[in-house]
């Protein structure tokens, strides 16, 4: 138990910069924040449902982070900051990493039946400060939510989202030497969705040229 609970604040350590040790990281609110999710979730799986909201509600009011006791969460998981919302039907890999201010947010079943509503996160993703990812889709592996962007649609393996609707971007090789981005949000122009967007249209523009160049000229009605 003391093995895991070491390797665990070891994980968040290696994510921030700020952490000088185990200690530290003990008084974070995302570590107490789970811990309190653990027990809830527990209480959650034996149908003792108004202590697991108990629990639930005393982890928000000591942390302002709110995780619904029936949601699922895998090892390594750390919220950096707190004012952050997960739904009661998420699911959430290991090694993710979210910061200040996400949502994972459901959807109101047109029928009223209270089915799968919220996201699926995969393991080792990271949601910068602000996202909110809404629905129940797939968050695939790896995958990076930049701040403030709003997901609605599944997101592929290893991709970058920016911006509202979300939309993947290409992505500096300085970043992806990097591995791990803070926040989800790589910090190079090229990850801006305007200029990645003017990037696209450039590349459809050559690519008519081309076919152009290559088609052959039209005859003349007087030949």
């Amino acid at each position: 138990m003391f093995r895991a609970l070491s390797d665990y604040l070891d994980s968040i350590k290696s994510r921030d910069p700020a952490a000088r040790s185990k200690w530290e990281v003990l008084t974070y609110p995302g570590v107490w924040a789970l811990a309190f999710h653990r027990v809830a979730h527990w209480l959650f799986g034996g149908q003792l449902y108004f202590l697991a909201r108990l629990v639930n509600h005393l982890a928000r009011l000591l942390t302002a982070i709110d995780i619904h006791p029936g949601a699922k969460i895998g090892k390594g998981f750390f919220i950096d900051h707190g004012f952050t919302v997960i739904g009661e039907t998420a699911e959430i890999g290991d090694n993710v990493t979210i910061y200040q201010c996400v949502t994972l947010g459901g959807t109101n079943p047109s029928d009223g039946i209270p089915g799968k509503r919220h996201p699926t996160i995969a393991d080792n993703v990271v949601i910068g400060s602000g996202a909110q990812v809404l629905g129940p889709i797939l968050v695939g592996e790896g995958a990076r939510i930049g701040a403030n962007s709003v997901v609605t649609k599944e997101v592929a393996p290893e991709a970058t989202m920016v911006g509202i609707p979300a939309k993947a971007v290409l992505v500096d090789a300085t970043d992806v030497k990097a591995g791990f981005v803070p926040y989800g949000t790589p910090c190079s122009e090229i990850a801006d969705p305007v200029l990645a967007r003017l990037c696209e249209l450039e590349r459809e523009i050559a690519e008519l040229r081309a076919v152009r160049k290559a088609s052959p000229a039209p005859r003349s009605k007087s030949a």
